[in-house]
């Protein structure tokens, strides 16, 4: 029996209950509202259930509500076509009362549409070294089909985190479209976005995706659990779509570039969102022409049970010491991504080139290291770095570096710290790139770490070819702790 079933019948035989909730794994709800708990060897990162009372918008902690047609400064009608609003009004975004959140398109008298759209102000979701990510949500789709469907636009997606801010750098940055629905089919679609567009390895607009029927009840009549997993831990790396359990869609790293694997999956990490739009590229061209039509009948929802993210496996550069004690003040910037004790051996990651453009003080293509659990009392000094940086026979490649501490691991950064970049010239072996080229920006302050999050982005700011970082044993960070 299903979590939805369960949710419309409150009395239950006490064995029945315990048969559904020891078959529902990790993919279904065991009570109304509820985030399943982990299966085994999955740690739960970070979730919304989404419970409060009727009319309540969703927490302003956890989600940001994204408004009108487009970013400030970004492509009109979000880049898709789309044609509602967004809006924070409660009657295209709330609670529900019952555990779900609820979006909901509305069409005025004049014929506009509004609708809501919302994202995590956490950007940091990625697969741990050597691990996997897993993120996931219970949805219904708006209960609607045919002509009075046309247009609807139902999604549950990620977008790379350096998206925000510049808003033109897609579908490089990377975007998982864990779920789309649209035109109240019974279909569910997952898709990647990489590369370039048009065209490119992601086959762009279109994207790498694959689509089927939702299993049993169809997506509009009942909730249904889609999740997408990128897997760290096998070689080659891999990313999955599911639908209740059953995979339907697989991707490997060994089908990309290097640069273009780098350039999706190489950054701080992913934001998660949800939205209903309004016609756009993607139900236009399945309906095979302009939607929504005067057909189209709105007031329908898409309900949301919850959102989890989980990791399992891996280190993700997540061990600078034991949970609690004051983590040391150095950490080496690790193969893989991860921040810590220094390395058995030098490595070496690769900085993808400027192409000639610039990206002072905007992180373009970057490579990432994290070392979460950092706990330390603020010293009242200052941060501290000597990077070994190659640029080969490149002259003036300008590399940068942007160091954020999350102080309560919450995904609220209260402290960036951006350096000028260092031009590096065709010398002899390895420079050095030190905190000593001073701050190019900085926001917010430093303080005590309980349990934090200290994060490094290192990026070619100038330049027309690739630099070489050392890792390893050779980068350092030094934290200001006591």
């Amino acid at each position: 029996m299903s979590a939805h079933v369960r949710r419309r019948h409150a009395v239950l035989g006490v064995v029945a209950l315990l048969l559904a909730v020891l078959a529902s794994g990790l993919g279904t709800s065991s009570a109304r509202g509820d985030i399943p708990p982990p299966a085994d060897g999955w740690e739960l990162q970070w979730g919304d259930d989404f419970t409060g009372p009727d009319r309540t918008p969703p927490s302003g902690e956890k989600w940001i509500t994204d408004l009108g047609h487009s970013y400030p400064g970004g492509p009109a009608n979000w880049g898709t076509g789309e044609i509602q609003r967004y809006t924070d009004s409660t009657d295209n975004l709330s609670l529900d009362g019952n555990g779900n959140l609820r979006i909901t398109p509305l069409r005025d008298g004049a014929g506009n549409w509004t609708s809501g759209r919302i994202e995590t102000r956490r950007s940091d979701f990625k697969a741990p070294e050597g691990g996997t990510l897993r993120i996931e949500s219970r949805l219904r789709m708006p209960d609607v089909a045919g002509e009075q469907a046309l247009g609807y636009w139902s999604a549950f997606w990620a977008l790379g985190s350096p998206y925000r801010g510049n808003y033109w750098n897609w579908p490089g940055v990377g975007e998982f479209d864990v779920m789309e629905n649209v035109n109240g089919m019974n279909r569910v679609w997952g898709v990647l976005h990489c590369g370039v567009a048009p065209g490119g390895p992601c086959d762009e607009n279109n994207g790498l995706g694959a689509s089927r029927p939702c299993p049993g009840t169809s997506c509009q009549a009942a909730f249904h659990t889609y999740r997408f997993e990128w897997d760290r831990g096998v070689s080659p790396n891999e990313l999955r779509w599911y639908v209740d359990d059953q995979l339907y869609h697989r991707l490997t790293q060994d089908r990309f570039d290097a640069t273009t694997w780098q350039n999706m999956t190489g950054h701080a990490g992913y934001f998660i969102l949800l939205n209903v739009a309004m016609g756009g590229g993607f139900p236009d061209g399945v309906a095979g022409h302009a939607t929504p039509t005067a057909a189209t009948e709105p007031g329908h929802s898409m309900l949301v049970d919850y959102v989890g993210v989980w990791t399992r496996g891996g280190d993700g550069g997540q061990d600078p010491g034991d949970p609690g004690e004051p983590t040391p003040s150095t950490l080496y910037l690790r193969d893989g991504g991860g921040l810590g004790e220094a390395g058995p051996a030098a490595g070496t990651a690769t900085l993808a080139s400027a192409d000639g453009r610039n990206h002072d003080g905007t992180p373009h293509a970057v490579q990432t290291f994290t070392a979460r659990g950092v706990t330390g009392d603020y010293s009242g000094g200052t941060t501290a770095f000597d990077l070994f940086v190659d640029a080969g026979t490149t002259v003036g490649n300008g590399q940068q570096v942007r160091i954020s501490y999350d102080r309560t691991g919450d995904g609220s950064w209260e402290r960036s710290e951006t350096y000028r970049y260092f031009a590096t010239d065709p010398v002899p072996g390895v420079e050095h790139y030190t905190a000593e080229s001073g701050l190019h920006s900085a926001t917010g302050s430093l303080g005590d770490m309980v349990n934090g999050t200290v994060r490094v982005e290192v990026w070619n700011a100038i330049g027309t070819g690739p630099s070489t970082l050392g890792t390893g044993d050779r980068s350092v960070l030094h934290l200001p702790f006591g």
